[in-house]
Parts: C-alpha cells; structure tokens; sequence
C-alpha cells in the first residue's frame, strides 16, 4: 500500500485560494487504508496549512471531550513536518459527509484508528515538498537541506528558509509517492509529555462548550419525553406555562414536548408546570422482571460466539467443576455536561452547533428533518462537557432541530438532568453463566461461557452481537476446550456504547470467575493466570509489573487485601491491582497499581490522566452505578440517586506506562474495564465474600470481616 497517493489537481488546493499565498496540503487516502477498525467504513482525511506568515494549521476533524487529541493530532503533524510548535495553532473541522472519512469519535479511534500513520505521511509530505522547493530557490542537491523549527536549512552556507517563505513554490510541486517517515529516534514531539494547548482558553472560561453557544435572536428551550420507554405524547396542557414570564411557546415534537422561552429558567420553570397526557404503550417491566427474563432466555439454546475443543466432554471428566452466575445492571452515561445542541433551520440551510462524538450523523438527522441536501447543513462542533459515548447519538439533536422548525428561530436546546438520567442510551444489563473444569494438576481445562445481553451496535455471524461477547468470546486466556454463546433477550430499555463498551462488565466477569477457579484450584491468582496468558505476551508482561509494583506476594497491613484485573480492550493491554479495605462495613479502595501497554505514547501527560479518569470512571460503576426500572421507567434522576464517585473515595492511583514500539493502541478506554474485577477479587480475598452482582452498594459482608491478616497478594 502507497504511503501518500498523489491528488488530483482540483483536490490539490494551490496556492491562490489563499489570501497572500500558502500552501493547503490535503491528504487523499487509498480506499484499504480508509476502512475503519470494529466496521466504520473510513479513517480521516487530513489537511495541513502553511500560510506565509509561517504558521502551519492543523484541522482537526475529530470531538475533543478532554481526552487531548486537539494537542495529540497536531503533535504528530509537527514531528514530521520538523515545525516549530510555538507556530501551531489548531483548527476543528465541521462536518462533512465524506471530505474526512469518518468523523465518528469513539472507541479510543482518534490515534489508533488509522490517523497516526496518516498524520505522519501527511507531515513527512510537506516537509519534503519544502525542502525541494528550498532546493530548487538555491539550485542545491535536496539532501544538503535539512529542516528544523519551520525552517529549511542548507547545510554547507548556513542559508535558511522559512516555511512560510517556501510554501508558494512548494504548492506548485506534486505529492511525493514515498515520503521518508523519520526513525522514532528522531521525534521531538511524540512520546513527550506536552501541555494541552486548550488548557488556558478553559481555564480562563474562553472554550466554547455547547452550553456557551450564543447567536444573534437564539431562544432558549427545554424538553419534556414520556418517562415510560416506547411511550408518546397524547395530549397536552400548557395554560400554566404559558403564564411563566418569557415562555415564548410550547410545540409538540416528535419524541415530547419542547418549551421555548427567551431564558433558560423560563423554559425549566414552564416545564415544571407543564400538565402532559402520555400514552405509555406497552412496556411495564420492572428491574425485577427483567432479571428474570434474562433468567429465562439463558435456558435456550444460544449462538455459538467462539467453540474450540469438545466442551461438554472436558467438563464431564474434570477433576473439579464449578459453576457461577454474575449480573451487572444497566448504567447511566451521566455526563457533566447534560444533553444540548443550538439549531438554527432556515427555508433553505440549516446551521447548527453541538458537542457531539457524530458529526456526521448530527448532519444526516438534521438533513432527514428538514427535507435539506446535506451540503445545506453546517455542523459546527464545539468542545464536549464529557461524551463516554452518550454523545454518538442524536435525539437530542433532534429535539433542537424540530424546535427551530417550528419556531423559525435559533434554539438552544437544554435537557434536564432529569431528562437526561431518565432518557439515556444505557450501558446494557447482562447475565452471564459460567462453568469451569480443572484437571487434577488444578489446570483450566474447560471453560463454558452463556452471555444474555441486548443487543447494540454491530452484529456478528451467525446472529451475534459483537459488542455484548466483546471481551468473553476474544478472552486471552489460552484454554484447550472452550465454548462462548449468546442470547438474545427482548428488552424495550434503549442501550448503547458506554466507555470502553463490552468489556466494560465482560472484564467483571471474566476476571472475576477466573478468580474463582485460581481459588479453587488453589492456585495464587497471580501466577494461575500468567500461566494462561503463554500466547499474550504483551499481556502477561504488564500482569508481571502491575504485581511487581503493587507488591504482589508482600504482606500487607492487617485489614487489607488485594486482587487483580485485566484486559485487552481497544488496542490497550491492562492490568490493575486494587488494595482494598472495609470501612464501617464499606468497601474502601485504598490504592490501585494500574500496569499499560498501549503502543506508542503520543503525550504520556495525558495518557496517565486519561488512564486515572478511567479508574475512577470505572470506580463509580463498581460502588455506586446502577439504573433500576421500575413498570417501565428509569427510578433514577438525579446525583442524589445515582452518585458519582467522591473525591474521597478516589484512592491512591499509580501508572506505570510500559515502553512499547508497537503502533498506538487506545488510552481513554482500557483503563477502565479491569478495576471492577480487581475490586472484587481483593474483597473476596479479604472478606470470603464473592461479589457476583454489582454494584457493591447492595452487597452486605460479614461483621468481622476484614479483620484477617492478609499475608500475601490477595491471600
């Protein structure tokens, strides 16, 4: 495969597009580099211009939600181009249907996804362009030249050029085929710890988030949805609203009804008071029933996900068999910043401004609604108060978009939290059963795997949800019988991605039943699963420094246990170790010792952050996280009802980056999966008490537990 393919003429902006001259470098992807990873159907675009002022742009075509790309991207760019990074400045692409590839920010995809290699060929390109086009200016050979800091260097007189200088006669040259990428030796930027370069516009309050959106005539507008899922407006009352001070109007949408006023607490005020008639439909099951579904749907026959060796044979002749059930409940995104979006439809374009993780589908849903070619909607993408995933959706785009239709004026839609919390797209609830056969060497033999899960995102062979067996039908464990199936259940209860997706809870499970069978084996769990894991050497080798650094093996004070999780999870190898204690009969996370290999680092300042966030992320699922339903409606509504984790709670965080060559793998997600195995494992190492159902606020210990000696890793 080419690294750069040359452009055609009209794809290749020259430069009198550009007001005083520069050069715009557009990169145009062969079609198998623009295939997505996990069935996107393309990888980015990039754009690189150099203005005669000397200062290169970097557009940015991906969502910043704090996990660094805005600064991550350009440094790529930066280290091939040989550019000066005081003269960077950063541009975020609006959307376009198909000038990027795929604008979709999910999955840890920004890097991995195909961008780093082709941010490093788009840079190398335009340095090489400059050189040639410094070499011909002084009739010198081009391999006398050198670049450093936006500049060209001849090497034997000393003559300089600046980028800037050089990027007219540069954009008459063609796209070199073969640009030269430079040895990882040679970064200056990449793998070295750079500060965010939107840090000061958010600290100073300067970023604009979608809440911060402001156009001229904007009114302001909240929503109101039948609590009951698959239920709809039948009537409606709006006498008291129309009483409140700067209510403006009250329209019925598709999914509820919109408030619109000239301030946002006229338009929550006028809400409050809103008397609405809703035709529930059919759905009336509660947390209760669906367990029980799920119970239910786990004795039919499921489809087979992953089968190697004869299961059932190996199980019949095991030495020991055991035998276990774990459930997790649905989850909440809850991100800071509740569901929003500015939409301004015009009769013949439509403009709109919102923190998504989907700026292409935002286009497509608001071209759907107004009946507009999508060249005639404008995405501006702004900042993202949190996505975690909650953001790749679009209702509540929708919900602004039908409102300025009706209205005829720009509306900032706002959702409650309520309405948020109470309409999310949830982290599905699952029941997975488990059985597990030792020889008598205490071996893992046989390991039968039934997921119940609903289903999202993209199906597999054979009628499998890829996402509901992610994590249990691609474990890393090396086991000579093994079967994982799945089954379907029929839940109305609307799920979607949540970080780090299945194995989010599939870790829980996997780690946590193979806990069990190190126990039963009685086997350290430490040295049960390196001994499974010949065949992930990357794996096994962040288990060995995560125990190293957490001083597995070590005694630890009386009162205190550890355990271990881990996972292969969007490109990242993890492993955690949680020391844990009992405070007042509460579980207490008194340190984590968190082991990465996630290829090449860009800028390890914001790994080590993105992989703490994802700690206590994963942190508030294990203590507090659930969404119960009660005939048909979420119960919960607010922080006050599903908390987040402290900071007190947060414990003591230790990351350790394992050095690696391998290509850039995901950081915003791996470190989330394995804390609530290594949670769980420690407590059972410490108390005697197995958690199979989460989250540990319903769990109850023993009055004396605790109280052992642990003496040695989780023992």
């Amino acid at each position: 495969m080419k690294d750069i393919v040359k452009l055609r003429r009209r794809d290749f902006l020259k430069l009198g597009s550009l007001a005083g001259g520069g050069l715009i470098l557009g990169v145009s992807l062969p079609q198998q580099m623009l295939e997505a990873a996990e069935g996107e159907a393309f990888q980015p675009n990039v754009f690189i211009q150099i203005d005669p002022e000397n200062w290169v742009t970097v557009c940015v075509h991906k969502s910043e939600m704090g996990q660094g790309i805005r600064t991550a991207l350009p440094m790529i760019v930066a280290d091939e181009l040989d550019a000066d990074w005081n003269r960077i400045k950063v541009t975020q692409a609006d959307a376009h249907p198909d000038k990027y590839g795929s604008q979709m920010t999910v999955g840890s995809r920004s890097i991995r996804g195909g961008a780093w290699m082709t941010l490093r060929r788009a840079g190398a390109s335009a340095r090489e362009m400059l050189v040639a086009a410094a070499a011909a200016r002084w009739q010198v050979p081009p391999d006398q030249c050198r670049t450093e800091n936006s500049k060209v260097i001849h090497a034997p007189t000393g003559r300089e050029a600046t980028y800037g200088e050089l990027a007219k006669a540069a954009s008459q040259l063609p796209l070199p085929d073969e640009p030269r990428l430079k040895d990882p030796a040679e970064f200056r930027f990449i793998g070295k710890s750079m500060h965010q370069v939107d840090t000061p516009d958010r600290v100073q309050g300067k970023a604009t988030f979608g809440l911060d959106v402001r156009v001229p005539g904007m009114l302001f507008a909240t929503a109101v949805h039948c609590p009951v899922f698959g239920g709809s407006v039948e009537s409606f009352d709006a006498s008291r609203t129309r009483e409140v001070p700067g209510v403006k109007e009250v329209v019925q949408l598709s999914q509820g009804v919109a408030v619109v006023a000239e301030h946002t607490w006229a338009a929550l005020r006028g809400a409050q008071l809103l008397d609405v008639t809703w035709n529930h439909g059919g759905f009336s099951m509660s947390s209760s029933d669906i367990s029980a579904h799920f119970r239910e749907v786990a004795e039919t026959e499921g489809a087979v996900a992953r089968k190697e060796g004869d299961v059932e044979a190996a199980l019949g002749s095991a030495a020991g068999r055991l035998e276990a059930v774990y459930e997790v409940p649905y989850l909440a995104h809850a991100t800071m910043e509740p569901m929003n979006c500015t939409a301004h439809v015009l009769a013949d374009r439509c403009e709109i401004w919102v923190p998504t993780q989907n700026p292409q589908g935002v286009q497509s849903t608001a071209a759907r609604l107004t009946g507009l070619g999508i060249d005639r909607v404008t995405v501006h993408v702004t900042f993202l108060g949190c996505g975690l995933g909650r953001r790749s959706r679009t209702d509540f785009v929708q919900d602004a978009v039908e409102a300025s239709m009706k209205t005829g004026a720009p509306v900032q839609m706002v959702w409650t939290r309520e309405e948020d919390m109470q309409h999310d797209f949830y982290r599905p609830a699952t029941y997975t059963r488990f059985q597990g056969g030792l020889d008598a060497e205490g071996k893992l033999e046989a390991l039968k795997v039934r997921v119940v899960a609903p289903p999202f995102g993209g199906e597999g062979p054979g009628g499998v949800n890829r996402n509901s067996v992610d994590g249990v039908a691609n474990l890393p464990y090396q086991i000579p019988h093994l079967l994982v199936d799945y089954c379907r259940p029929n839940v109305p209860v609307p799920v979607g991605y949540w970080r780090s997706v299945g194995p989010s809870q599939n870790a829980f499970v996997i780690e946590s039943f193979v806990d069990e069978l190190a126990h039963a084996a009685k086997r350290d769990p430490f040295e049960f699963r390196r001994e499974l894991l010949a065949s992930e050497p990357r794996l096994r080798h962040v288990l060995e420094v995560a125990a190293q650094r957490s001083g597995w093996g070590k005694p630890l004070p009386e009162g205190r246990a550890r355990g271990i999780g881990l996972v292969i999870n969007k490109g990242g190898y993890v492993a955690q170790v949680a020391e844990v204690s009992l405070r007042d009969g509460r579980p207490w996370v008194e340190k984590v010792t968190c082991a990465a290999d996630c290829g090449r680092i860009i800028n390890p300042d914001t790994a080590q952050a993105q992989i703490v966030g994802s700690i206590a992320y994963g942190l508030t699922a294990v203590l507090h996280g659930e969404i119960s339903i009660e005939g048909g409606r979420v119960r919960q509504s607010n922080f006050h009802d599903y908390p987040l984790l402290s900071i007190a709670e947060m414990p003591e965080v230790e990351v350790v980056l394992v050095e690696s060559t391998e290509e850039p793998g995901g950081v915003g997600e791996p470190g989330v999966p394995p804390i609530a195995p290594a949670v769980t494992n420690a407590l059972f190492a410490l108390t005697g008490t197995r958690i199979r159902k989460l989250p540990l606020s319903n769990a109850a210990f023993p009055a004396n537990a605790g109280k052992a000696v642990a003496t040695a890793g989780s023992h």
